[in-house]
């Protein structure tokens, strides 16, 4: 029976050493105030960025308290403490900056600002008549 855990334990100890070793995980982070960039170097020798005013919770931070960030675990997350905020690492590669709310929150903005021939033309005609009509009172 203890053979049989010790068994376990080292082939248990070998997947995760595999894991470690194979995928990229954080082996420095800072944040550029020149840039207003998080810059995170990857254990294997990439590295990727990202504004850290798009990131959910760091959107208001100040350049003293985005330069406080440590890599959290084994390279997996990052950690601002002052403001209690976690990002994990596979998800920021991904380009996911925050919850599903914020991201949508930040798509719906996007959506928002996007021009086009149409809508110059439909505001320009709306100018016309006076701007946006009123919404009815309910």
């Amino acid at each position: 029976m203890a053979d049989s855990i010790d068994l376990m334990i080292d082939a248990a100890t070998r997947a995760g050493d595999e894991i470690l070793s194979a995928e990229p995980r954080a082996r420095q982070v800072r944040y550029d105030r020149k840039s207003g960039r998080v810059i995170v170097e990857l254990t294997n020798g990439c590295s990727f960025a990202f504004p850290a005013r798009l990131a959910e919770g760091l959107t208001d931070a100040d350049a003293r308290a985005l330069s406080n960030v440590e890599i959290l675990g084994a390279g997996y997350g990052l950690r601002w403490d002052a403001l209690d905020v976690d990002l994990g690492l596979p998800g920021l590669m991904a380009g996911v900056l925050g919850t599903r709310a914020h991201m949508d929150r930040m798509r719906a903005a996007r959506a928002g600002s996007a021009t086009s021939k149409a809508k110059a033309r439909a505001a320009r005609r709306n100018g016309r008549k006076g701007g946006r009509p009123r919404k009815a009172a309910r």
